[in-house]
């Protein structure tokens, strides 16, 4: 069982999405540490990027921030060397194909290694076209973690069959965002995954409320919540951490 397998291995895991460099990569060391002190099982760190087609506006925005005040892939990689001195959480980088490949992907996967990244979530890689980082991901250690959408239908078994940390399940249609009601038939998705695959399944898109939380790990393995989390940091800036540990605290005894 590797790293991020584990934490789903007790209790049900919850996973935090931030975009690195908003407000500050300081701050994000900071808010990264107060989500694991609230019950954070992993975060994804988000790596900005000028078109980031699968997020919603809030996101949208964090990116924007982020790259206005000089946050770098370098930078970023600073940061998760720092970070790894105090935490041994599992940390995923979610980022588009374009970014991995002009930095270079042996090299991306090399740094994800040094600096100890466990995974990556590339929303814009087909299928079909993964052996052009898996192969080298693998090498370093660096899972790529499967995307599987309710418009998958008659793939979602193709898809996870080799799927490794655990399955990312988008909620629902469209783009990143907090949503008020779920309405894709979560639990057949889910049904169809395990008849292939015992790896974790973790469930994110729109999911903001302890009351989604609960009723989504009722059958999930795992929650996912991003834009919630980035809307906080929007509104309080630097001074979102205590924010953020209340509302990654609730989530949690939610799943819990």
């Amino acid at each position: 069982m590797n790293k991020i397998s584990e934490i789903f291995k007790n209790n049900k895991a919850f996973i935090g999405f931030l975009t690195a460099g908003d407000p500050t990569l300081e701050k994000t060391e900071e808010f990264i540490l107060s989500m694991e002190k609230a019950g954070a099982d992993l975060v994804e760190i988000g790596i900005p990027f000028s078109d980031p087609i699968a997020e919603g506006p809030v996101i949208e925005k964090a990116n924007i921030r982020a790259l206005s005040v000089g946050t770098t892939t370098d930078k970023i990689f600073d940061m998760v060397k720092r970070i790894r001195i105090k935490t041994a959480m599992p940390l995923v980088f979610l980022t588009y194909m374009n970014p991995v490949f002009v930095y270079g992907v042996e090299k991306f996967f090399k740094n994800c290694h040094q600096t100890g990244m466990n995974g990556i979530i590339i929303p814009d890689l087909p299928f079909e076209e993964k052996d052009e980082v898996l192969d080298v991901a693998t090498s370093y250690g660096i899972d790529v973690i499967t995307l599987i959408a309710p418009t998958s239908k008659d793939r979602i078994q193709m898809l996870a069959k080799d799927a490794t940390g655990f399955v990312y399940l988008v909620s629902s249609m469209g783009v990143t965002g907090v949503r008020s009601e779920i309405k894709t038939d979560i639990n057949a998705m889910i049904e169809d995954i395990r008849q292939v695959s015992d790896t974790p399944i973790a469930v994110g898109f729109g999911i903001s409320t302890p009351v989604q939380a609960k009723e989504i790990s009722k059958t999930a393995d795992g929650v996912i919540v991003g834009s919630a989390i980035v809307r906080i940091i929007a509104e309080h800036g630097e001074n979102a951490g205590n924010y953020l540990f209340d509302y990654v605290k609730s989530l949690k005894d939610a799943i819990s």
